[in-house]
């Protein structure tokens, strides 16, 4: 879901400060025609596989909390499903869009051997986000409130609530969770396990030689450029949040059809899947951020353009794969997220739809990782924007309410939405002048890397 991040710089590229010498001597010119089409795929798939395992690996946490769940019953599975959903909306998809600027910012640095600049960045980004937090568990701790006052179930909405307040970390969670496996102990294994990783990964950057360039150590920089940062990051959180919240907002409105438990309950399910699919296109679109930002910080925009084409290949194939898959085994997901028989055959009908929808969302999403190298977060945010809350969620609304068809009607309108989004972004990128964007970039590089 939103509160997947991915790693910006590639370790094996901090270790190896000649990496875009290297490719000068495998390449001739801007690396077009087929050898440079295919070190191009080799590249960037060298680059997402790590990251497609590393996000599949901690959205598996949210998916098999939300599983075990569904088997304590229809109720449970409804309001975890209904405050998971809360959460994105109101906290994780807001922390992954302003933490996306770094993608522009270090991928752009770390091209133009900025080394230094990529810890600088990042600390100033906790110092952001840890503040912006304190006011979003506040939000958490009042879902149970928010819920009911936008008509949703009184019953679903307070376990929605319970299961809000303990995805807020606390002090005695260890102990809690020895005595705990419901939803509660489900939200606390959530949090201490995002809770370990971050530690795993702040010694890693510590101790790890790999990081020696690009983190040394604490600097006071961090708390200069802080407007800089929300400039962009802002726009990104803009941009993330747009999609998101679409996505999110069709298990929101499911509570208000009729029979809105099991509702809710396959929507939610729907949702769990299409995100961990989406998982998959996370990599790839991280992937394609990383080398487009890189070149353009490097000043090389033939091959920025050329790493666009090629993710844009990669994505169309994953699509088929996935969307075929996706449909070959309706009959048997729902099983795996409840015992009700009405579940488990409501899911299978709403399966084809969802193999249409990752298609096209892994397609938008490769372009979007694209779009955040160069650094184009407002004009997506404007398109997101248009995609979704002009034509996406109207068009939900109309087929699930006006023409009762329901939560499969709500799934359709987000496919329009969708379909525009990925339309629009193919005409942005096949209209880009990339020797402008080098420009750009090296102007955002020592605009952002200097003290205000």
């Amino acid at each position: 879901m939103g509160e997947v991040l991915t790693p910006l710089i590639p370790n094996h590229e901090i270790i190896s400060p000649d990496f875009h010498g290297e490719q000068n001597d495998n390449e001739d010119g801007d690396g077009s025609g087929t050898n440079g089409f295919i070190e191009e795929g080799k590249r960037q798939l060298s680059l997402a596989l790590p990251l497609i395992a590393v996000n599949m690996l901690q959205y598996c946490l949210q998916v098999i909390s939300v599983m075990f769940v569904g088997h304590l019953g229809e109720l449970p599975l409804s309001s975890a499903s209904m405050a998971t959903s809360f959460a994105s909306v109101t906290g994780f998809s807001v922390l992954l869009g302003m933490g996306s600027a770094l993608e522009t910012l270090c991928g752009q640095a770390y091209g133009a051997k900025q080394y230094h600049l990529l810890g600088v960045y990042t600390q100033r980004a906790i110092l952001t986000l840890l503040v912006l937090s304190i006011g979003l568990a506040v939000i958490w701790y009042h879902t149970s409130f928010i819920l009911v006052t936008f008509g949703q179930d009184q019953e679903i909405s307070a376990g929605a609530g319970e299961f809000n307040r303990w995805m807020i970390p606390g002090l005695f969670a260890y102990g809690i969770l020895q005595c705990l496996f419901g939803s509660r102990g489900a939200a606390l294994a959530n949090g201490i396990s995002y809770w370990i990783n971050v530690l795993c990964l702040a010694l890693y950057i510590k101790f790890s030689t790999a990081c020696a360039k690009s983190f040394t150590g604490f600097s006071r920089e961090a708390f200069n450029g802080i407007l800089s940062f929300l400039r962009l990051a802002i726009p990104s959180a803009i941009m993330i949040c747009f999609e998101y919240w679409s996505f999110e907002m069709v298990v929101l409105l499911s509570g208000l059809l009729p029979n809105p438990k099991l509702e809710t309950s396959v929507l939610s399910i729907s949702l769990n899947t299409c995100w961990m699919v989406y998982m998959i296109s996370v990599g790839l679109g991280g992937a394609v951020s990383t080398r487009v930002s890189n070149e353009l910080g490097a000043g090389n925009s033939q091959r920025a353009r050329l790493a666009v084409y090629v993710a844009a290949v990669i994505a169309t194939s994953e699509g088929v794969i996935v969307g075929t898959t996706t449909i070959l085994v309706r009959h048997i997901w729902g099983k795996l997220y409840s015992n009700e028989n009405e579940v488990i055959r409501y899911v299978a009908k709403i399966m084809p739809l969802l193999a249409l929808s990752d298609f096209l969302d892994g397609f938008q999403c490769v372009l979007s990782g694209a779009a955040r190298g160069c650094g184009w977060q407002n004009l997506c945010a404007f398109i997101n924007l248009g995609a979704y809350y002009v034509v996406g969620i109207p068009s939900a609304v109309l087929l699930a309410f006006v023409f009762h068809i329901g939560g499969m009607g709500l799934w359709i309108g987000i496919i329009c939405g969708l379909s525009v989004q990925a339309v629009a972004l193919v005409i942005v990128n096949l209209s880009t002048n990339w020797d402008d964007e080098v420009m750009k970039a090296s102007d955002r590089v020592q605009a952002t890397g200097a003290p205000e």
